[in-house]
């Protein structure tokens, strides 16, 4: 392979579904940890996910002029749940067991303070937001 057909859909690496346990605390029948399925968004996804979570707040001093302004906490809640497609967070029912609407609330009620964030780092670094530029220049490199 040579010249710009490395660069071709077909000739790259598919994001595959990662396998993570999110808490010890969910069981199957024979008492082992159930693993959560893990996927990766696009970069359109993620930048719908991120003006949803920007909002414009006025400069002090300065008459209409404005800068954007991103809630980071409410970006990678609704990362998560985009990315989480197992257990199905929307799922009416689940939500329901636990009283609450909406699939980041139910996800933060499921889960210990350390566990989601936790599940957090581990989302990000599946959609490569946890390797620096240093570390994929000295990849490449190798």
């Amino acid at each position: 392979m040579s010249g710009l057909s490395v660069f071709f859909a077909e000739n790259v690496e598919k994001n595959e579904v990662v396998k993570y346990v999110a808490s010890k605390r969910f069981k199957n029948e024979k008492d082992n940890p159930v693993e959560w399925q893990i996927g990766c968004v696009t970069s359109d996804e993620d930048e719908a996910i991120r003006k949803s979570c920007t909002r414009k707040v006025p400069i002090p001093g300065k008459k209409n002029a404005y800068m954007p302004e991103t809630d980071f906490e409410s970006y990678l809640g609704k990362l998560a749940v985009r990315c989480i497609t197992y257990p199905n967070l929307n799922d009416a029912e689940l939500q329901n067991s636990y009283g609450v609407m909406g699939a980041d609330k139910l996800l933060k009620t499921m889960l210990k303070p350390g566990e989601y964030q936790d599940l957090l780092k581990k989302i990000q670094e599946i959609n490569g937001f946890d390797e620096s530029m240093e570390d994929m220049v000295e990849e490449a490199k190798n």
